[in-house]
């Protein structure tokens, strides 16, 4: 009977032991589920309000559908003479490239380079000749540049010289206007692009009809100088449509 009870001593302190842990580990719980409820009600009234927006926002955003990019229909555009205007004076040719009329490029571009290479040619001949004429005028016999002028086996002499070098000013000062006449005219195809650029512009919205055809009929055409209302004259009244 006493082994007995010797034996039962430690079964008894077992369960003591379980019984405690689960009494810790209950309360333990209960004060997590306090804690998170405490936390819960003293959050912020606006952290409640930002999440419930956000949310919105975002189901919105997710219903909307993205816009579509709308396709320009080239064939009903027209272009802005304002805008056509000041791109020619920009850049030449930008007013034709604006306007889409590509094929007025190469007249543009064409006139550009050509006045060009004249202005660089006459501005050459007029240095060469401006040269000659002045190793001509002195007396100094080691400069003679105008000898590549002179035909194969021409001299300059005491005889000659009055007329070569009549020849040679007339020369120097004919290359040199052409030089300058070369750039005006570049600046008169600048000019000429910068309005063909805006004229174009201004006609793409022009009305034109098919109906291309002359009216006559009888009208009545009142007198401005007269007040009298009967004083007023019979004539023929023309329209055209194009």
């Amino acid at each position: 009977m006493k082994q007995n009870r010797l034996t039962s001593y430690p079964r008894r302190a077992i369960a003591a032991l379980l019984l405690m842990t689960g009494c810790l580990t209950a309360i333990a719980q209960e004060e997590v589920t306090a804690e998170a409820t405490a936390a819960q009600q003293e959050a912020p009234a606006d952290s409640v309000f930002a999440d419930s927006i956000g949310r919105e926002v975002t189901a919105a955003l997710a219903e909307k559908p993205l816009p579509k990019k709308v396709r320009t229909d080239w064939s009903t555009w027209r272009p802005n003479p304002q805008r056509a205007l000041w791109l020619a004076l920009v850049f030449p040719g930008g007013g034709q490239i604006y306007n889409r009329k590509y094929w007025k490029l190469p007249i543009v571009y064409g006139g550009f380079i050509g006045c060009l290479y004249a202005m660089n040619w006459n501005n050459n001949m007029y240095k060469d000749y401006s040269q000659a004429y002045l190793d001509i005028m002195d007396d100094d016999p080691g400069t003679a540049s105008y000898n590549k002028f002179l035909h194969l086996g021409a001299q300059i002499t005491s005889a000659n010289e009055d007329r070569y070098k009549d020849i040679f000013k007339k020369r120097k000062d004919k290359f040199r206007r052409w030089r300058d006449l070369s750039f005006f005219v570049m600046v008169g195809v600048y000019a000429l692009s910068v309005i063909d650029a805006y004229v174009d512009a201004e006609l793409s919205v022009f009305d034109i009809s098919k109906d291309l055809s002359l009216k006559v009929e009888p009208t009545v055409m009142k007198n401005s100088l007269s007040t009298n209302p009967l004083d007023s004259s019979v004539g023929v009244h023309c329209s055209l449509n194009f």
